[in-house]
This record gives structure tokens, sequence and C-alpha cells, in this order.
């Protein structure tokens, strides 16, 4: 017989460790490059993230706090997803320094930069994918009684998508060949897509 760990938010989740973020897991990784007013770039990760409609590609973020991404997007109206990868990973935890906006991540944590086509913050040049986004909302999110929380959710259309072609075979993207990384729940701990992960289920006709 199953015995359930029962609790209410609001009240404490009696665990060592929230469980909250390791149940919603792995989740994809918002790698996001912006630009600020003064010219200044930034990259940062946040785990909060994910592609929230198809067509046109929205993309959606959510920042705990008004942090420099929030604040130079707000400002710019664009900002780049870039895919963070195995390969890519020191790289990506590096980025998440907290540092003064006038400190450019991609070059803190040793990021090639490669230039956008149709707007001003650069991609990662080392990413598989990227997308370059215009910003379609930005929302202050609330709780069921209406108290502002100081947490930001930031949606992009995807305008432009550059994608390797070596991770394309007959036209499909081959999701694990880019070997993505995902964040998990504890303080610690990713997840990387491999080929020994895939199965195949279609959908009822």
């Amino acid at each position: 017989m199953t015995e359930w760990h029962f609790y209410e938010p609001r009240a404490g989740h009696g665990l060592a460790h929230d469980p909250l973020n390791a149940i919603v897991a792995p989740r994809p990784i918002g790698w996001i490059g912006s630009v600020s007013q003064d010219g200044v770039a930034n990259l940062a990760p946040y785990s909060f993230f994910n592609l929230v409609n198809y067509t046109p590609p929205l993309i959606a973020f959510s920042s705990m706090g008004w942090k420099d991404s929030v604040a130079n997007i707000a400002a710019t109206g664009a900002f780049t997803w870039n895919l963070a990868t195995r390969d890519l990973a020191e790289a990506m935890n590096a980025s998440a320094a907290s540092v003064s906006p006038a400190v450019d991540e991609f070059a803190l944590a040793g990021i090639e930069t490669a230039p956008s086509r149709l707007i001003a913050p650069p991609r990662v040049a080392a990413s598989p994918a990227s997308f370059e986004c215009r910003l379609t909302q930005l929302i202050r999110l609330e709780t069921k009684e209406g108290r502002e929380l100081d947490q930001w959710l930031v949606i992009g259309e995807a305008v432009g998508i550059h994608i390797d072609r070596a991770m394309l075979e007959d036209g499909v993207y081959q999701t694990a060949r880019a070997r993505p990384i995902l964040r998990g729940g504890g303080p610690a701990d990713y997840f990387e897509i491999g080929e020994d992960a895939l199965f195949r289920m279609r959908r009822p006709e």
C-alpha cells in the first residue's frame, strides 16, 4: 500500500530539501543572451524555462528578481536563447556568477560570441542551436491572493533560428546528438540527454 508524504507549501515541506524542483525535473535551461542599453552583453542561465507555443514559436523564462537579463530585455526588447550542451556545461555554469551589470558574462565565462542576424544580442557561437527572440510579454507574477512577487515571466517570439547542420539528419533535428543538458532538483544536479534515453510513441489517431 502506497504511503504518501503530503504538505501544504505555505506551511513548509518538512523535508531535508524542498522537493518541488526535483519533482518538476529535469527542465530545459534558458541560457539567455542580452545587451544593455549601454552595449554591455549579458549571458545567464535560467532553470524555469520552456517553449510555450508552436506557431508562432514563443519561449518563456522566469527570473527570481529583476536581474540584468530582465532589465536588458525590458529596455531593448530582444534576447537570444542558446542550447546548453554537455560540452558547454562548465561555461554555462560560469555564466551564472552574480556579478555587476558592467561585467560581460560571455567574456567572464570564456565564451565566444556569434552575431545575430535580426537583433542586437549575440549568440553563443559553440551552441548547436540558438533562437533570436523579440519580447512579446513581460509579466510580474502574483500569488493566488493577488500579491505581487519579485518574480518576472519573460516571453519572447523566436524570429530567427540557427541550427548547426550537423544536428540534422534527412531534414529531422536529432535531439540527443547535441547532448543537451537539463536542470535537476538538487543544488548541483544536472542531466544529459543521450540516444539511450530515446523511445518512440505515436499519438492515438
